[in-house]
C-alpha cells in the first residue's frame, strides 16, 4: 500500500510538516485502504516514511514517521508512548497535563489530557481513532508503571471536524478501573453517540479535582469545554499571581475563573471576572469557594464585547486587565476579520488599565502568527493613546509542545504589558 507525490510537491511535508493533501498526490496503490498505515514515496520513488491515508479528507495522508523501512508494530507505538510521557515528567507537573499533543508528539490526530485521575482523549482522524484502543491500553501500562493511578478514560471526540475525515461524533467512557476497557465503543467508531454521553450499566463521576499553581478546580471531562480544562495557560496563569498582589483586576472570558483565581491567590484586593457563559460563571464561583477565595474574586454573566465598552463609558478602570478571549480566526479566510476583534477588544482592554497598570492578552489561533498579534496591539495601543511596556512574552506550556516545522503546533501568544499614557 502506497501513495506517491506529483513532482516538485510535498514542500510542506519535506520542511517539517506532517500533512499531505489532496491535490499533491500522484498515484494511490488500489490496496490502499481509508485508514491503514501506508507507504508515502516521493514522485522518483524515494522511500519518504509512513502515514494515515485516508480518501474522505483533503488531508490524504497524515505523516506518522519518516525514513523507517519497517512498518510500525505496537512495540514502536509503545515507544512514542513513553517518549511523550517520559517528556512530561520532566518538563511539566503531572497533576493535570497533555500527555498526547497530537502531530508534536507524533500521534497525528489524537489528543489526550490527563486530569488527576481521569483521562481524556479526542481522535479526530481515522488512521489514529483505529488504533485507539492499543495506544490507550499502552499508555495505562506505561502510567501504571510510573506509579500514576488512572480510574477512568473519556472520550471527547464530539468536534465536528470528525465529519471530514467520514467518521462520526462519539462522547462516552472507554474505560473505568472497576470494568476495564468497555468494548462497546471499540466495536463501532461509526455509530452516533448517544445525547447524554453515558453507559447507563458503566456508572461513573467525570468530576475529579486538579491542583494548578496551587489553585483548586473541579473539572468536568463530560461537559466542560473541549476536554474539560484549558491546560495550555498553566504557566502564564502563574505569571499573574507574581504582579496581582493589591491589585484590582478584571478577567474577561473568564471560563472556570482560571486567571482570576490565579490573581485572588496572588493577593488582589478584588477580582470580577466575566464570561459569557451561565455555566462557566457558576464553575468559576464554585472554584472560587473550593479554594476560599469567594470574598475577593466574583463571577458575572457578561458579553465582554459589550460589557468592556460600557465599563469605560462608565469610567470605571482596574489595575490589572486579562483578555483571554476565544480563538477569533479558525482558518486563513477570517484572518482580517480576527484581527479587527483582536484590535478592538485590546484597545477597549487598554481604556480600562490605570495608567501605570498591566495588561495580559492573548490569542489561541495559529492563523493569528506572533507578528500579526503584535501588530495588532500595537494598533490597538495607537489608538487609545497608550504606551505598552512588554513584561512578558510567552507561548503554550511545555506539555503542548512547539515542534519546529509544524506551524500548527505554536498557536498560543500570550503578553503583559504595562500601560501608560503618552502624557
Amino acid at each position: 500500500m502506497y501513495i506517491k507525490l506529483k513532482k516538485g510537491q510535498g514542500r510542506l511535508l519535506k520542511s517539517g510538516g506532517a500533512w499531505i493533501f489532496d491535490n499533491e498526490i500522484s498515484e494511490v496503490s488500489d490496496d490502499a485502504g481509508d485508514g491503514e498505515v501506508i507507504r508515502v514515496l516521493d514522485f522518483d520513488d524515494y522511500f519518504m516514511g509512513w502515514g494515515f491515508y485516508n480518501s474522505h479528507s483533503k488531508i490524504r495522508v497524515r505523516m506518522l514517521c519518516r525514513h523507517r523501512e519497517e512498518k510500525p508494530d505496537e512495540e514502536f507505538f509503545m515507544e512514542r508512548v513513553r517518549a511523550a510521557v517520559d517528556y512530561r515528567v520532566n518538563t511539566v507537573d503531572m497533576n493535570a497535563c497533555r500527555l498526547i499533543f497530537s502531530e508534536a508528539d507524533f500521534f497525528p490526530g489524537m489528543v489526550v489530557d490527563k486530569y488527576n485521575d481521569l483521562l481524556v482523549v479526542e481522535s479526530l482522524a481515522l488512521g489514529i481513532d483505529r488504533l485507539k484502543p492499543m495506544i490507550l491500553r499502552l499508555l495505562l501500562v506505561e502510567l501504571k508503571e510510573r506509579g500514576f493511578v488512572i480510574r477512568g478514560i473519556y472520550e471527547r471526540s464530539d468536534a465536528s471536524v470528525r465529519k471530514k475525515e467520514g467518521m462520526k461524533p462519539f462522547k462516552g467512557w472507554l474505560y473505568t478501573a472497576s470494568t476495564g476497557f468497555i468494548d462497546e465503543p471499540f466495536n463501532d467508531m461509526q455509530r452516533e453517540w448517544n445525547p447524554q454521553g453515558e453507559y447507563p450499566d458503566r456508572p461513573e463521576n467525570p468530576l475529579t479535582e486538579i491542583v494548578e499553581n496551587g489553585v483548586h478546580y473541579t473539572v468536568d471531562v463530560e461537559n466542560g469545554q473541549k476536554t474539560g480544562f484549558f491546560l495550555d495557560q498553566k504557566y502564564n496563569r502563574a505569571e499573574i499571581q507574581k504582579l496581582a498582589k493589591g491589585k484590582s483586576v478584571l478577567d474577561c472570558f473568564t471560563h472556570m475563573g482560571t486567571f482570576a483565581l490565579n490573581a485572588a491567590r496572588g493577593g488582589a484586593s478584588e477580582v470580577l471576572g466575566l464570561d459569557i457563559s451561565e455555566l462557566a460563571v457558576q464553575q468559576a464561583t464554585a472554584n472560587a469557594k473550593l479554594n476560599g477565595l469567594d470574598s475577593v474574586a466574583r463571577f458575572e454573566v457578561a458579553d465582554v464585547l459589550d460589557a468592556l465598552p460600557q465599563m469605560r463609558k462608565d469610567g470605571r478602570q482596574f489595575d490589572f486587565v486579562i483578555l483571554d478571549p476565544p480563538a477569533f480566526t479558525k482558518s486563513k479566510n477570517t484572518v482580517k476579520q480576527a484581527e479587527k476583534g483582536y484590535r478592538e477588544i485590546n484597545r477597549e482592554g487598554m481604556m480600562l488599565v490605570k495608567d501605570g497598570g498591566y495588561l495580559a492578552t492573548c490569542s489561541c489561533s495559529h492563523f493569528m502568527t506572533e507578528d500579526l498579534f503584535k501588530k495588532v496591539i500595537a494598533q490597538a495601543a495607537t489608538s487609545a493613546h497608550k504606551r505598552l511596556r512588554q513584561v512578558e512574552f510567552r507561548t503554550q506550556a511545555p506539555d503542548h509542545p512547539i515542534l519546529w516545522g509544524l506551524d500548527t503546533s505554536y498557536y498560543l501568544k500570550f503578553l503583559i504589558f504595562q500601560v501608560v499614557s503618552e502624557k
